[in-house]
């Protein structure tokens, strides 16, 4: 399933800078029971973000009208952990979110967001801490997350600091690709090359 390219983000962002937030937390369990990837947005933070008789939570950064429409979430330490499920990966890019920042990512949970469109930026505590502080302190705060330079940066100050990205998953999220479509987009050399196999 192709997504929309990733290549400059400059958003406002939600923050969230709480650790050790793991998947069950971004999705709960019942709410798994979907195969396709649409439809998941609704119940991200489900528990968090509204109270049992299905009111929203007006505290919750989710549902404060000062940041509705920001495309990117600064999250605490080991943002991630927990079980391996796709569907986080999943509610994070129904919700309308592109990119999530954090100091740590389950490796996992990492993993799974390449692969749906979402951009991982892991980044030092510190500068994490930077962002909390501009978020909190200015809620029209924008980062700029420049994916073909790998920085991360602070517009009103300028503060930026590079990440690390694989390069086959950095060029998958430049052009929009799954691992599917990047193997149909390649198809034509894998059928030349098969023809130069004796089998």
């Amino acid at each position: 399933m192709a997504y929309d390219k990733f290549n400059v983000l400059t958003s406002t962002a939600y923050p969230l800078p709480i650790e050790n937030v793991d998947t069950d937390q971004i999705i709960p369990a019942r709410f798994l029971k979907a195969t396709e990837r649409v439809g998941f947005g609704d119940n991200f933070f489900r528990d968090w973000r509204y109270n049992q008789d299905g009111t929203p939570k007006s505290e919750f950064p989710l549902n404060k009208e000062i940041y509705a429409g920001s495309k990117i979430l600064v999250g605490g330490k080991n943002f991630g952990s927990g079980s391996s499920r796709e569907h986080a990966a999943w509610s994070v890019y129904d919700f309308g979110l592109r990119c999530v920042i954090s100091s740590f990512f389950a490796d996992i949970f990492r993993n799974n967001c390449l692969n749906v469109g979402v951009l991982p930026v892991q980044v030092s505590s510190g500068f994490a801490d930077q962002l909390f502080d501009a978020i909190l302190a200015n809620p029209k705060t924008e980062i700029k997350v420049d994916l073909p330079n790998q920085t991360v940066t602070l517009v009103a100050t300028g503060a930026s600091e590079s990440f690390e990205i694989n390069t086959y998953k950095k060029d998958n999220m430049l052009n929009g690709f799954d691992d599917i479509d990047y193997l149909k987009n390649i198809e034509d050399e894998i059928s030349a090359f098969a023809k130069t196999r004796p089998f």
